[in-house]
């Protein structure tokens, strides 16, 4: 009928139970489907990772307004802030709008890319983000920020509306 290696561990090679090597295959029949397994799940991994990378999009886009604060707003010219671009490929480098015009770029680090924006003129600001996806699906996500007449302190900005 064959061999069974079932409960090879009730008796030490050499006591009617071969060794792992006198085996066809060597090792134990468990172990060697699992290194199998582990041998085909690494390939896939890896051939996932040598794949073509998934369009890039930028998701959301936030301002941190810092030590800056004001009746009406947050955000005043000459002052200088933050803007947080998320994006879902880590690699691709995101450009910043300030109403339709770039004012810098940034490499994301991990699903994160920051540029630093210093408003020129008050009123309406839409601040954007762009990540070029390769296959002509770009998103722009924006947010839309008032801007006031900002007093540099030093440290943060004063702003007057």
């Amino acid at each position: 009928m064959g061999t069974s290696y079932r409960n090879r561990t009730a008796g030490q090679p050499g006591e009617g139970h071969p060794a792992p090597a006198d085996r066809p295959g060597g090792g134990h029949p468990r172990a060697t489907a699992l290194g199998f397994a582990a041998t085909v799940a690494a390939i896939a991994s890896a051939g996932a990772m040598l794949a073509a990378p998934a369009g890039a999009t930028g998701t959301r886009v936030g301002v941190e307004p810092g030590i800056s604060f004001g009746s009406a707003t947050n955000y005043g010219t000459g002052c200088t802030y933050a803007v947080n671009g998320y994006v879902d490929d880590p690699s691709t480098p995101v450009v910043f709008y300030d109403n339709g015009v770039a004012f810098t770029w940034a490499k994301p680090s991990g699903s994160i890319a920051v540029g630093h924006w210093t408003p020129a003129t008050t009123g309406l600001h839409r601040l954007q983000i762009g990540q070029h996806s390769g296959d002509g699906t770009d998103v722009f996500p924006y947010v839309d920020i008032t801007v006031g007449t900002g007093v540099s302190t030093g440290s943060g900005c004063n702003v007057f509306n």
